[in-house]
Parts: structure tokens; C-alpha cells; sequence
């Protein structure tokens, strides 16, 4: 009883949090990155004590409640809407152009500037769209999810956020059938993955939920809807094709060709009509850089081409390492989600926060102290030119110190992790 006491009394804690930040959120201007650090330890930090406590005690964490206040936090979310964020200005833009010609490929953004068919309040979504040069880069089965969202409501955001909330707390849930529910504490309550979907509305959370129901299906060995559901993630975001082979790993050759022809029917109609995501995915992997690790290092040692080859031929051969490792049975269950998207995020020349939503889900199964704080520390990514008052930055250039303090302290977890790693091997060595 004491126990669930301190679970009401931390959700009543953080819900206190995050509805300040949904007024912070609603007010002229940005939040100030003052206020909204301070309320990220605020809602963090009870988190993990209570991660800690039942962890400690061994009792069980009590589901409901964790539910209750999961969607407590993402209720706030709704309420408040995006903030340091415009991408939901694409998203809108994209179901308006699926709904109304079929495809949300092909045509740029720019070249209906100055169309008059376009309705008055499109006109003030595409006037907030970035990269406007750029066909969208976003992926078919996240498209269907925007249409969906248009259909409903032309040009709502808080349409957008209550969908992708519900896929959010459908995450959750598969999350309750792979792990522990004090395991599961971490993500549902989780500053960043309310921040990023619940108040951000980025669509992440769908290639994910599909991912993690092929996990939960694959381990049924029911291959085929587990192969299908693959499909749809690979065809929701490309970031699902690191597990998809290893997931499949033990399933038949035609598992394998429901995989590649569930993608292949995503994509065929949009190819039909004369344009798919890849163009701006080329664009995007071959230019951009933000908030990188590896990548930041290696460029500055040598050409940026050849050092998105470097990274590649790094993350290929850790790949293929635990594609080996795994196939001889070295590893079994559940694929080491959190080593495969935590090396290619390390490597990536691009790590924005969301993208950790694809490796946090791992992590609920395989907790690590460098994971969570991680969670954390990539929120130091909005320290940029946009947000502070430093008009020596361009305005997605980050200072140095954010930067360091960043991997300085996701460096230090993991340091942790593999000192307390060894130690408990070392124990096992003299028993």
C-alpha cells in the first residue's frame, strides 16, 4: 500500500510538471531553456527513484496506475502542443497534399507559394514548413497516418497528437508483454518520449509500435503476421530495417518474401505516380549534419563525404557482427535493439532527440544507466542559435559546451555500465 502511495504521489508530481510546461508550451514565444531543463529533472527524476525503489523491494509495479499516469502526462502534452519544433507544419502540409492529389510525393512544398487553390489555412501551414525546397522525406505508412489525421480535421496538430498518443500508449502496452512493469516505468513515463510525441507530435512511435508487435509476434513464431507487420515498419521509417533481418532471423523464405512484398506494395502505388520519400532521404544523408558524435569527429579530420563512408563501413561491420553472433546462438530472444540503434545514433551524422525512440523501447528490456541517461542528455540538442540568446550561432549550430556536456555525460553512464558490468563478472569469476 505504502508503495502505491509513492507511485500517486510521484505521477501527481510530474503531471504538476509537465501542465506547467503545456502552459510554458502555449505561450508567445518559445519556452525559456531554463524552465524547461528544470522541468525535465522534475519529471525525470522521480522516475528513476521509483525505478530504483521497486527494483530494490522486488514487488510488483502496480500496471494501472502506471497507465493512469502515462496518460495523464500525454494529456498534458495534447494540451500544449509543439515547441522547438516545426516539423508538424510538413506533416499537415503532407495529409493535405495525399488527401487532395493522391500522393504527397513529387511536387516541392515551394511551388504552391503562390497557387490560390490552395485554402487559407493551408496557406499558413506551408508558410511554416522547412526545407520548403524538398519534397517531404517522411515514409508511406507514416503518410496514411497524416491523411488520417486530415480526414478528421484538415490542419489540426492536436489531431495529429492524439493519434500518435494512442499509438504511444500502444507501445506501452506491447512494452507490458516483453518486460517488467517497473521496466516499462521508464519509458511510459519518460520525459523525452512525452516531450517528442505527446507534445512534438513526431510520428516516430508508428514504425516503432509496429516493430515491437513483430517482436511480440515473432516470439509466438507467428512469422507471418509478424513478417507483414515488418514490412509496414520498414515502410513507416527506414531506422526498422537494423532489426527487421535479425527478427527474422529463424523464420522460412516465405516469411522473408511477405517482408519484402508487404514493402514493395506500400510503395508501388506511390511509384506509379511519379515519386516516393527516397529523393529527400538521398538529400538528407548525403548533406545534412546535426548534433553528430562519431561523424562531428571524424569530419573534422577529413572530408565530410568520406566520412559518411567511414561511419557506414563502422556501423555495417557491427552489424554484421551481431548478425553473426546472433545466428550462432550467441544471442537469442530479443534482438539487442538498444547496442544497434545506440551504435548508429553514436555514428550517425545526425542525432535528433526523437530518434531515441526507437532505441528506448530496447532499453525498457535491457536497462542500462547509459540508455536512460542518454534520454536525458540528448535534450541538450536544443541548446542551438534558435533558442538562446547567442546570435554568434547560425541557427541549428549548438556551442561547443552543450555539445560536450551532452556525450560527456553519456560517456560517463556508459563508463559506469561497463565498470558495473565487469565487476559482476569478476564476482562470478571467484564464486
Amino acid at each position: 500500500m505504502a508503495s502505491r502511495r509513492y507511485v500517486d504521489g510521484a505521477g501527481l508530481w510530474c503531471v504538476l510538471g509537465y501542465a506547467v510546461l503545456a502552459w510554458l508550451a502555449r505561450q508567445p514565444g518559445e519556452p525559456d531553456l531554463r524552465a524547461f531543463f528544470l522541468l525535465v529533472a522534475w519529471t525525470g527524476l522521480p522516475v528513476f527513484g521509483l525505478f530504483l525503489h521497486f527494483r530494490k523491494t522486488g514487488e510488483p509495479f502496480p500496471v494501472g496506475r502506471l497507465l493512469f499516469w502515462a496518460v495523464g502526462f500525454r494529456l498534458c502534452g495534447l494540451i500544449g502542443g509543439p515547441f522547438y519544433e516545426d516539423d508538424f507544419y510538413r506533416y499537415l502540409w503532407d495529409g493535405y497534399r495525399f488527401a487532395t492529389a493522391g500522393t504527397p510525393y513529387g511536387a516541392a512544398p515551394e511551388e504552391f507559394f503562390v497557387d490560390p487553390a490552395v485554402p487559407v489555412v493551408f496557406q499558413g501551414v506551408l508558410d511554416g514548413v522547412n526545407y520548403p525546397e524538398l519534397p517531404t522525406i517522411y515514409a508511406p505508412v507514416t503518410q496514411f497516418v497524416f491523411l488520417v489525421a486530415y480526414w478528421i480535421k484538415p490542419a489540426s496538430v492536436a489531431v495529429l497528437q492524439a493519434i500518435l498518443i494512442a499509438v504511444d500508449l500502444a507501445v506501452v502496452a506491447l512494452l507490458v508483454r516483453l518486460a517488467p512493469a517497473r521496466n516499462v516505468l521508464l519509458y511510459a513515463w519518460c520525459p523525452l518520449v512525452v516531450k517528442e510525441i505527446a507534445f512534438t507530435a513526431h510520428p516516430d512511435g508508428v514504425g516503432v509500435c509496429l516493430l515491437l508487435a513483430a517482436v511480440v509476434l515473432a516470439r509466438q513464431r507467428r512469422w507471418w503476421i509478424a513478417a507483414a507487420l515488418l514490412g509496414l515498419a520498414v515502410t513507416a521509417k527506414t531506422f526498422a530495417l537494423v532489426l527487421a533481418p535479425l527478427i527474422l532471423l529463424r523464420a522460412r523464405l516465405r516469411h522473408w518474401l511477405l517482408f519484402v512484398a508487404t514493402a514493395a506494395a506500400v510503395y508501388l502505388p506511390f511509384l506509379v505516380m511519379g515519386g516516393t520519400d527516397l529523393l529527400s532521404l538521398g538529400v538528407f544523408a548525403r548533406d545534412w549534419e546535426f548534433n553528430s558524435a562519431v561523424f562531428g569527429l571524424l569530419k573534422a579530420a577529413v572530408a565530410p563525404p568520406d566520412a559518411r563512408v567511414v561511419v557506414g563501413v563502422l556501423f555495417a561491420a557491427f552489424w554484421g557482427w551481431y548478425c553473426l553472433r546472433r545466428a550462432r546462438g550467441g544471442e537469442g530472444g530479443i534482438p539487442r535493439g538498444d547496442w544497434l540503434f545506440g551504435v548508429l545514433l553514436l555514428l550517425s551524422p545526425v542525432i535528433n532527440p526523437w530518434y531515441l525512440l526507437w532505441l528506448l523501447p530496447f532499453a525498457v528490456v535491457f536497462p542500462s544507466v547509459w540508455a536512460w541517461t542518454a534520454s536525458a542528455a540528448v535534450l541538450l540538442s536544443y541548446v542551438t542559435g534558435l533558442n538562446i540568446p547567442d546570435y554568434t550561432l547560425q541557427p541549428y549550430e549548438q556551442p561547443v559546451w552543450a555539445r560536450g556536456l551532452e556525450f560527456g555525460l553519456i560517456g560517463l553512464a556508459l563508463t559506469f555500465d561497463f565498470a558495473r558490468r565487469r565487476r559482476r563478472e569478476s564476482g562470478k569469476d571467484m564464486a
